[in-house]
Formats: structure tokens, C-alpha cells, sequence
């Protein structure tokens, strides 16, 4: 059982939020029924949904690969800044980061819905090696390439893993 907006949102159809006001509306059916609310329960896999007439079905698999440009957080909100959801069409708001860019870096971001995938990526265990480039101002000393080696730690309290 599931959760009739999320059910939605996972397929694609619009932001939990933007579903919200779609089924107030009465746009959507379950099983040929007028859906009550955001918060019903529905069984995706013998239910039958639909949006002003048309099927709606569970999404299959989905990997995004984005350029983040610098400016935005890798989230899927903030009250403050712009997110790379912001990046994707409306169909593609539902899926997750796979890890993150800070603000001020760009670069290629994943974005899946398979939590297994992400997980597999992301976890140390798994050993999964990633790269990354890298521009300075001025030059490296041999000192700097040794410490960034060996593993950084940063002012503001971040310990960043040997590179």
C-alpha cells in the first residue's frame, strides 16, 4: 500500500506539492472513483489510477546524468537557494541526488530513483573510486599535494577522505 500523491509523484506526473491541489481538484480516479484525498492508500499493483482519463502507472528505472553549473545546492529544497531541481523538467522533481556538488562547484551530478543504485555508488564499503578536477589559484607545493593525499581537514570542522 501507498500513499495515492506519492504514487503519483514517483510516476512522474508532478512535485507531491503540485499533486496536492491536482487531486482536490478531482482530477484523478482510483478504480473509476472520484481519489478522496492526497492521503489515500492505494495498491499500485491491482489498483487503476488515472488523470483526467488517462492511465497513470509505476515509473521503471531512471538514471539522470546533469551538469550542475555553480550557484545551485545539490538538494531537492532549500528556503534559501536555487536546487538542481530546479534544473529538471517537472516529470523529473522526484528523483534523488546521487551524493553532492557544493554551491560553488560544478560538474555531472546522478540523479536516480533506484535506492539501491545510489546507495551502492555512495557507500564506502562498496568502494566505489570517484574523480574529480580540481582549479586552484596559484600553485601546488609538494606540502599541499601531500596533505590533500593524505586527507584534509577543513576550518569549518569537515574531514574530507584521502584522495
Amino acid at each position: 500500500m501507498q500513499r495515492l500523491d506519492r504514487f503519483l509523484s514517483e510516476a512522474g506526473v508532478a512535485s507531491r506539492r503540485e499533486l496536492r491541489a491536482i487531486i482536490r481538484a478531482g482530477r484523478v480516479r482510483v478504480n473509476d472513483v472520484p481519489a478522496s484525498a492526497p492521503e489515500q492508500k492505494i495498491d499500485e499493483t491491482s489498483d487503476r489510477v488515472t488523470l483526467d482519463g488517462e492511465a497513470v502507472g509505476p515509473r521503471g528505472p531512471v538514471v539522470l546524468l546533469l551538469h550542475k553549473p555553480t550557484g545551485y545546492v545539490t538538494s531537492t529544497d532549500d528556503p534559501r537557494d536555487r536546487t538542481v531541481m530546479e534544473l529538471l523538467p517537472p516529470q523529473y522533481r522526484g528523483l534523488a541526488p546521487v551524493g553532492r556538488l557544493d554551491k560553488d562547484t560544478e560538474g555531472l551530478l546522478l540523479l536516480t530513483n533506484q535506492g539501491d543504485l545510489a546507495h551502492d555508488l555512495l557507500s564506502p564499503k562498496k568502494h566505489v573510486d570517484k574523480q574529480y578536477g580540481v582549479r586552484v589559484e596559484g600553485r601546488l607545493t609538494a606540502a599541499d599535494c601531500a596533505a590533500v593525499k593524505a586527507a584534509l581537514h577543513l576550518d569549518y570542522g569537515l574531514d574530507c577522505q584521502p584522495a
